[in-house]
């Protein structure tokens, strides 16, 4: 879809329909083989709307993001990594890239320093299924990207947080707000 061929919205242009949607996004997609017709149903959308007014909304700011919860656990994995670089700035974009192509990297993203304490600017995550396993493949982004001599650190969670998508809409006792 060419998202400059969507129209921009302002905050007066977000419709009933619009409010709806993220609404029901927020509680994350339906696990159907057709979560936007799901959704669609659910808002009084065709599938074709649903994906135009998604998209409409990513653009234009309003949603910032659609994104995937990995319950790691469930789908057998023990161990898990948050990997943080200290990428020269000037490379941060392009080793990003080099980094979020392994399929086993489920988020890469930068975040600024908190210099001094923190130098680190890129941050993936690692999920595997001991340790072992997931340091075998922090080895592979170094051989692959070529970032060997980077200082990085690998931080290993040792539980698990509460874990939801966003929240756009206040909801309360199931009524949206």
């Amino acid at each position: 879809m060419d998202m400059n061929a969507l129209p921009r919205m302002h905050a007066e242009n977000i419709t009933d329909a619009d409010r709806r949607l993220v609404t029901a996004i927020q509680h994350g997609l339906p696990l159907v083989s057709h979560p936007y017709a799901a959704l669609g149903a659910q808002c009084g959308l065709s599938e074709e709307e649903v994906i135009t007014r998604l998209t409409a909304l990513l653009a234009n700011g309003t949603i910032k993001r659609l994104g995937v919860v990995v319950r790691h656990r469930e789908l057998g994995y023990r161990a898990n990594a948050m990997v943080v670089w200290d990428i020269p700035d000037e490379r941060v974009s392009e080793l990003g890239h080099c980094i979020g192509r392994f399929e086993f990297v489920t988020l890469c993203y930068r975040r600024p320093r908190r210099l001094p304490a923190w130098p680190y600017n890129l941050f993936c995550m690692i999920h595997g299924q001991d340790r072992d396993a997931v340091l075998e493949r922090v080895q592979q982004i170094e051989q692959h990207c070529q970032i060997a001599e980077v200082p990085h650190e690998v931080l290993f969670s040792r539980r698990r947080f509460k874990q939801r998508g966003a929240i756009y809409a206040p909801v309360q006792h199931g009524i949206t707000v």
